[in-house]
């Protein structure tokens, strides 16, 4: 009897193992960079280079002023900008099925907005819950089966995938998700201005975060488009996969879309 329990325990060990690893494996050939097609190559460079102009005439200069504000000033936005990037974060980490993570960023969520002022300091840090992360709703269909598609360059808001971009029309269908806990709530704490406002501040706190990092691949790169896309779909495997490898991309890894 015993030996009948052990082999079963044995068999359904190695049938999960085999299984967790038979859909990263497939999860890592489906987002393999080299393997997405750019269909739409001649769109996506127009509208790369139209976005190139928008950054020089808009983003970049921002970013440069950005850049001079006190560090503890622009620390305090950024903690502000990833506490907010929860109410994202939480319904994904529920649907990819890590109900432990989804605990841990709602506790984070709580604590950073009620002690922490808004997020503008990072108390859930010192008390013991690390800061997990990033998750969209792009991830999560990624999870769930969904192949990446095309490469897509999206105005304003640069690299993405068909997946990513139907992703994130879903989430402007539904409403973003911190819109509709606060403002469309009416709260009597935030007002559109706020939302739109925090929608530009991230633009210009990621811009200025890789300032050093964009002047350098631009200068350095023969073709920067191309020198672009690598990185963010080897940077975007990494996220969906959740892995630690490091790819030298922009500070950080902190290569994404500026979130909505």
């Amino acid at each position: 009897m015993k030996k009948i329990i052990f082999t079963l325990l044995l068999s359904f060990f190695l049938t999960s193992n085999i299984n967790a690893s038979s859909k990263e494996e497939l999860l890592l050939s489906k987002n393999q960079p080299s393997e997405i097609k750019d269909c739409f190559e001649t769109l996506n460079r127009a509208t790369f280079g139209f976005n190139k102009v928008l950054d020089g005439l808009i983003f970049k200069p921002a970013a440069r002023v950005y850049k001079v504000v006190p560090s503890p000033v622009r620390s305090g936005v950024s903690n502000a900008l990833d506490n907010l990037s929860n109410l994202v974060t939480i319904p994904n980490n529920i649907i990819q099925g890590d109900l432990n993570k989804a605990g841990k960023n709602s506790g984070r969520f709580i604590i950073n907005t009620t002690i922490g002022i808004l997020g503008l300091v990072d108390v859930a840090h010192y008390v013991g819950l690390p800061d997990y992360e990033k998750e969209d709703y792009g991830q999560s269909l990624a999870t769930l089966g969904v192949g990446p598609g095309c490469y897509l360059v999206l105005p304003v808001l640069g690299p993405s995938t068909v997946r990513d971009s139907a992703a994130l029309l879903i989430n402007i269908a539904g409403g973003d998700s911190w819109y509709n806990v606060t403002v469309k709530n009416d709260t009597h704490y935030f007002s559109d201005f706020d939302y739109h406002a925090s929608q530009v501040i991230s633009g210009i706190d990621f811009r200025a975060k890789n300032y050093d990092s964009i002047n350098s691949l631009e200068k350095n790169s023969i073709d920067f488009y191309a020198s672009v896309k690598s990185l963010y779909l080897q940077d975007r495997q990494q996220k969906i996969l959740n892995t630690n490898k490091i790819v030298d991309t922009q500070d950080n890894s902190n290569w994404e879309e500026i979130e909505n």
